[in-house]
């Protein structure tokens, strides 16, 4: 698989440069369009507007308008509007933005002081071009164009027209827009005159303020939009100027415009990931034949070895290439632990018997040492019963290790085995917790003589007296150290000592030297309390101190 990816890597990442470079290149293309589409409808709309313009010079010069003859004006107006399709009435307007007459015959005297196409054509001496309105005469929107009228060079009034709206939008629907693109003629205010497409939604409207500042740019320019109309557009335009009194913005669709490189960019997808399946599938195929049936082989063989079965092999050497030899090096190695196992075994039944073997002379030895102890002190009975006692405790604590296999022992069978001589009695009457905890053979021999030594002085001074005294062993242990407290109450006042015996300095001495055991006792009234602790393991030290 990764072999198969690895090889992809080269055309994915020709695939990714071609993608940037053809996007990168179509962009601009879309861009340069998109200025020259613009900077095209703005030299139409720049012809309109001179041809209004020639129109307003060639009708000031008519003598009845410079004469300002209310009736041979209005003759002269009507049939020069008759030829024209293009603009709405003509009107004559003297200096105090009084009607004197119009091509449609309307009474004089109408006052068109408040339109500002008549104030700033009074002031200027060119062409005066408006923004959207709606005719005070006929009540259509138009775009006034103005121009001052003189009789030997002193101002008698303005000369005016409207350009008509629905002509406009009718020359920008006549020359058509690409799919998805869109052509939208402002005033300098901001209001669409002429928009394709969806002119009823947005003639009359201003253009969003975002884009308010692209009116009044330095220069023409280009920029990536989302259009009122929610689509996404490169747009080209050009601003007002002193040579274009009117905003002029050409789009063409994004999606559109990179319809043929996203198609082209799909099928090579396309083709690259049935490619991609294709290898896969081959390395698929040639890995689960050649790589992953050998080693599933390998990985059986050796959980069958791990179950018992020790006489699997995987019998590959000489066949699948290198997974062979790793086949044959595992049948090596399982050959000779085969080999080493059979030679554990009998060196471990060999161990096992020398354990018996060593189990028995101990025993065996600690019953001499016993009998010896009866012959020789007959005349001291009781520190003879008392000795054989604490070899028995000894005894009991070689058998829970002979039974670990020498390794360590459990505190809680050391507890329960040394109070053993006492529990079928006072069974009731001792409470053992703690948690499982293994020590040391040192130290297991050293605690059981402790526990040994604290029952034996609770059965003859302590709580196990009477009938009512009780006893708790209590434990914890961490990952270093066990903590244990053997506590007695219920039973016979307690007093201290008047002179440490011998079983107290066997508890305060049982433990080894590197075990850095501590040994607290408290003679309380209500009955004897004693805490120990000590290591989990120790040095090889078997120094004691008694």
């Amino acid at each position: 698989m990764a072999v198969a990816a690895t090889a992809l890597l080269p055309a994915i990442g020709l695939l990714a440069y071609n993608e940037f470079a053809s996007r990168e290149r179509r962009s601009a293309e879309i861009h340069s369009e998109a200025a020259a589409a613009a900077r095209m409808t703005a030299s139409e709309v720049e012809r309109i507007l001179e041809g209004s313009r020639s129109l307003l010079i060639a009708v000031s010069a008519l003598p009845a308008v410079v004469e300002m003859d209310a009736k041979a004006c209005g003759e002269a107006l009507s049939r020069v509007a008759t030829r024209l399709t293009s603009t709405g009435a003509i009107l004559l307007i003297d200096t105090k933005g009084k009607l004197v007459c119009d091509s449609q015959g309307n009474a004089s005297g109408t006052d068109f002081s408040d339109r500002s196409y008549v104030q700033d054509g009074l002031a200027a001496k060119d062409l005066v071009v408006d923004g959207y309105t709606v005719s005070k005469l006929t009540g259509v929107p138009v775009l006034p164009v103005a121009l001052s009228v003189y009789n030997d060079d002193k101002l008698v009034g303005v000369i005016a027209t409207g350009i008509r709206l629905d002509w406009l939008q009718a020359r920008i629907i006549e020359r058509g827009v690409a799919r998805g693109g869109a052509v939208t003629i402002a005033d300098h205010n901001g209001v669409i005159l002429a928009r394709n497409p969806y002119p009823e939604r947005f003639v009359g409207t201003r253009i969003p303020d975002p884009y308010q500042h692209l009116i009044t740019s330095d220069k023409p320019g280009t920029m990536e939009v989302k259009s009122q109309d929610g689509t996404e557009r490169i747009l080209g335009y050009v601003p007002i100027s002193a040579t274009n009194q009117l905003y002029i913005s050409a789009g063409f669709s994004q999606q559109e415009a990179f319809a043929e490189v996203n198609r082209l960019t799909i099928t090579a997808v396309i083709m690259l990931s049935l490619g991609a399946v294709l290898a896969f599938v081959a390395a698929t195929l040639v890995g689960s034949r050649f790589i992953l049936r050998p080693i599933a082989h390998i990985v059986d063989v050796m959980e069958k070895w791990r179950q018992g079965d020790t006489a699997v092999r995987t019998n590959m050497a000489g066949n699948f290439g290198e997974l062979g030899l790793v086949g044959g090096s595992v049948d090596t190695l399982l050959d000779e632990l085969e080999r080493r196992r059979l030679v554990l075994e009998a060196a471990e039944e060999r161990r096992s018997l020398l354990a018996r073997e060593l189990t028995h002379r101990v025993k065996n030895t600690l019953a001499l040492v016993s009998a010896i102890a009866r012959q020789t002190f007959k005349n001291y009975p009781l520190q003879v019963n008392s000795f054989i006692q604490r070899l028995a405790s000894l005894g009991s604590a070689y058998d829970l290790l002979f039974a670990a296999e020498h390794q360590s022992a459990d505190i809680r069978a050391i507890v329960e085995r040394t109070l053993r001589p006492h529990l079928p009695v006072v069974a009731d009457r001792v409470t053992i917790n703690g948690p499982e905890c293994r020590v040391d053979p040192d130290i297991a021999l050293a605690l059981s003589l402790v526990i040994h030594e604290l029952s034996t002085n609770a059965v003859k001074y302590g709580a196990l007296r009477d009938e009512q005294g009780l006893i708790s062993i209590n434990w914890s242990c961490d990952t270093r150290r066990v903590s244990l407290l053997w506590r007695e109450h219920d039973g016979p006042p307690v007093l201290p000592p008047e002179k440490e015996g011998f079983g107290s300095r066997l508890i305060r001495r049982a433990f080894p030297t590197a075990a850095n055991a501590q040994v607290i006792s408290h003679y309380l009234p209500e009955g004897l309390e004693v805490s120990l602790a000590f290591d989990l393991q120790c040095a090889d030290n078997n120094d004691h101190e008694v």
